[in-house]
């Protein structure tokens, strides 16, 4: 499995959960935090018993954003990530899910701060939960900085606009209920069970066909911003390949005899 020492990976059932793991410092991004993050969405994609993947944080934290210090770090300590970024500079942003879009449906479990470069990453996720103490929100503008990880590109199109800007242009923390209010989130939890909540979601989701799971993501990000006609002549190219696998067939005949179906991916 992959991970660094500031990410960490471990498999429950069919679900691959990555860890940010630096709890000192709220998990703020460090670059062996990004190599991690991008080595494992790639494992997830690689792997066809992955069908799905849980982000979260350790020590009751999900991320404080950017740790430029740690990200320069000193020339002793982490160059085989430095080489990484060296041979890929757009590594930092396919780790922060900006410039890559893993196959698998990715379940946000918040605990903590959920700020800056964390609410980025969020983003890019697909199913997001939430403790009731969570705090979120782009605090970018207030250091005179830009909240360059895609916010200003993706936040207005998963919550209204009105909302969008109010947080990328006051810098202003949200709770997590205002954040569910508001549509960013989709759960919140009691403190300390988002990862459990999170779990639980994905199983729900690997017990349906991989296949026909993977496809309907796709077509949900590449129809987003097509007209109706060209979105519903899209889907029908990404979801009529769905009806001729086994997997399809298998769900049928499972249906019919009143049992769990068992998917293989074909």
């Amino acid at each position: 499995m992959a991970g660094t020492e500031h990410l960490t990976v471990r498999r429950e059932g069919a679900t691959l959960v990555l860890t940010l793991d630096r709890p000192e410092a709220r998990n703020a991004l460090s670059l062996a935090m990004l190599v991690g993050l991008y080595d494992g969405w790639l494992e997830a994609d690689a792997d066809d018993t992955v069908r799905s993947i849980v982000l979260t944080g350790a020590g009751g934290a999900f991320c404080a954003g950017m740790d430029l210090k740690a990200l320069a770090g000193d020339r002793m300590r982490g160059q085989e990530h430095r080489d990484r970024l060296k041979a890929d500079p757009d590594l930092h942003w396919k780790a922060m899910l900006r410039h890559h879009r893993p196959r698998k449906p990715v379940i946000a479990a918040v605990e903590g701060h959920c700020v800056a470069g964390g609410t980025e990453i969020l983003q890019g996720t697909d199913i997001r939960v939430a403790g009731e103490s969570a705090t979120f929100g782009l605090f970018e503008v207030r250091r005179g900085l830009f909240p360059i990880g895609g916010s200003t590109v993706r936040l207005q199109r998963q919550i209204p606009r009105t909302h969008a800007l109010e947080m990328l242009l006051t810098g202003r923390p949200y709770s997590a209920r205002e954040a569910a209010a508001i549509g960013l989130i989709g759960h919140v939890v009691p403190d300390g069970t988002a990862l459990a909540k999170a779990l639980e979601i994905a199983e729900q989701v690997n017990a349906c066909g991989p296949l026909a799971v993977e496809a309907v993501k796709a077509s949900v990000y590449e129809t987003a911003e097509l007209t109706e006609t060209d979105g519903l002549a899209a889907e029908l190219t990404r979801g009529w390949p769905v009806f001729d696998t086994a997997d399809a067939k298998e769900g049928a005949r499972a249906f019919t005899e009143k049992r769990p179906p068992v998917y293989k991916r074909a």
